[in-house]
């Protein structure tokens, strides 16, 4: 009885090896696939990208065959919507932590609608607010794209500040109010300065998350081929004026589709690359 309990212990040890092996292989099998693709993407944008590269890009007017116009545009766009999204965020993530606290039915509904606004499509969001906002100003304004920006960025914002601030341990408030602090000045002066990194980081990503979105700007800037800085009129934006370029019959706009494309990936990579550093470094020093 005992031989036989040991040979079925060791078929079963086997069993898993070969099971753990397999799914191991798998793993690094697709995982290589999946570094396969990207790299294919990134030599795809840096061969066509570099084509159609020249300074004068960056001087020309997009009706001259330019992104000058589209960079504004975008770096407006971008701005306003951080503006209006990040300190949203930021205040409603710390009402969560700070107030609302992880056994709170209303907090948890917050976080709940905040989840699902993050894996929301951004058509969907950018659909909204043409309903809303586009429809009852009587046409496309810069400021309904950066409304939409904005309601992208704050879920992305607030999840990351809601999770921070309850990592900075409950001592250091404890200490503070022992000394008679007041608990906005315990938030704004012990726990935002013990997660610094961390909120910092939030809207990087909020940043970067947004900064490639193309969808919600169709439906509520739209596009423009001159520089403008109203918002209320439609805006140029580097997204739609790629679009617009790849479906030009010009070759030499489809050229300088690919460069602001190539633009565009290196500036959102770079966010990311520079967010996933400083959470590492976050996370060596805790």
């Amino acid at each position: 009885m005992n031989e036989e309990y040991k040979d079925l212990i060791a078929k079963t040890a086997a069993k898993r090896v070969r099971t753990d092996k397999i799914v191991r292989y798998f793993s690094i099998a697709f995982a290589i696939l999946g570094l396969l693709f990207l790299f294919w993407i990134m030599l795809t944008l840096v061969v066509k990208g570099l084509e159609g590269f020249s300074f004068s890009i960056f001087i020309n007017d997009t009706v001259f065959d330019g992104l000058r116009n589209a960079f504004v545009g975008h770096t407006i766009l971008v701005a306003v919507a951080s503006i209006i999204g990040i300190p949203l965020g930021l205040l409603a993530g710390t009402y969560l932590s700070e107030y609302g606290g992880p056994n709170d039915k209303k907090s948890n509904f917050v976080r709940n609608m905040s989840d699902v606004m993050m894996s929301t499509p951004s058509i969907v969001i950018g659909a909204f607010v043409y309903a809303v906002m586009v429809k009852t100003m009587g046409g496309y304004s810069g400021i309904a794209g950066a409304v939409a920006l904005a309601i992208m960025m704050v879920p992305v914002v607030l999840k990351t500040t809601d999770d921070m601030l309850t990592l900075v341990p409950q001592t250091l408030r404890e200490a503070a109010f022992a000394l008679g602090a007041p608990k906005y000045k315990v938030i704004f002066s012990i726990v935002f300065r013990a997660a610094k990194n961390g909120l910092l980081t939030g809207v990087i990503l909020a940043i970067a998350r947004v900064a490639g979105e193309t969808a919600p700007l169709l439906f509520t800037s739209f596009h423009n081929e001159f520089l403008t800085f109203d918002l209320l009129n439609s805006m140029p934006s580097l997204t739609n004026t790629i679009y617009e370029f790849t479906q030009a019959p010009s070759e030499e706009k489809n050229a300088i589709a690919w460069t602001g494309a190539l633009m565009l990936a290196v500036v959102v990579l770079g966010i990311n690359i520079i967010a996933r550093y400083m959470i590492k470094s976050k996370k060596a020093k805790n």
